[in-house]
């Protein structure tokens, strides 16, 4: 398996949609994707993917850590190069399938596979196979396990420390990892000059002009066209106003 599906974008207007669902600023859910992501798939058109050996560790009661300790151990850490996940998933999966897809998170958002059942799937392998197919299916995740875990109101209310802990773990702190969603978030709630990303291609989208994710002069002036011509104010910034009269999601 090589891991390879349609590998298809997110839709226009799936992070509105989300959003509505969670009843949050779609900001919150891009501020997600920038610290967890910055996208779902690769360049080879796989799934963004961490294999933690940790996981692996304790799913196979470590079986394999004195023969494997690359792919098995019980402390966190030894990710080695984002080049190297899959080949280190390959070596698991020689060893124990189901385990090492579990072990692994995927996709835009990094759920782990041993979360598939909180992200709305039967198996590891539905998950999975959702994961390979489109950034759709790992919104529609996140928003499932976002649900189950109880972190819509933490969203609602950008406390992300309350998330970060769900979401991250206990020890998110070590890696400043509330400070880095809080950081994302005042990015995405203000769309200007220099912002870059899935927001700005959702932003340009709805401008309808040439959507390459890089807010330049061409975004900032179909922007302020926009704002003149819906009577906002014209500071080529798209704050909450801007991007509520765009729809934007």
């Amino acid at each position: 398996m090589d891991f390879k599906g349609r590998a298809k974008r997110l839709s226009d207007g799936a992070i509105g949609t989300a959003a509505r669902t969670l009843a949050c600023d779609p900001a919150a859910i891009h501020a997600v994707i920038a610290v967890e992501s910055q996208g779902g798939f690769d360049a080879d058109g796989r799934p963004r993917m961490l294999f933690e050996r940790h996981y692996f560790h304790r799913l196979t009661n470590g079986k394999f850590s004195a023969s494997h300790p690359e792919i098995s151990a019980p402390g966190w850490g030894g990710y080695g190069a984002a080049s190297a996940q899959y080949d280190r998933l390959a070596r698991a999966i020689a060893c124990d399938r189901s385990a090492a897809l579990r072990s692994a998170s995927w996709g835009m958002f990094q759920i782990m596979g041993d979360n598939h059942a909180l992200a709305g799937f039967g198996d590891v392998e539905a998950f999975v196979c959702a994961m390979m197919d489109s950034e759709d299916h790992h919104l529609a995740a996140f928003v499932a396990f976002a649900c189950a875990k109880g972190l819509q109101g933490s969203l609602q209310r950008q406390d992300w420390r309350a998330f970060a802990r769900v979401y991250n773990g206990p020890a998110f702190a070590r890696n400043r990892y509330d400070a880095r969603l809080a950081e994302a978030y005042a990015r995405h709630a203000r769309l200007k000059i220099g912002s870059h990303g899935a927001a700005v291609r959702a932003l340009q989208a709805r401008l309808d002009i040439s959507s390459d994710g890089i807010f330049g002069p061409d975004t900032d002036a179909a922007l302020r066209r926009f704002q003149r011509s819906t009577g906002l104010v014209v500071d080529g910034i798209a704050g909450p106003a801007t991007r509520a009269a765009l729809r934007l999601g």
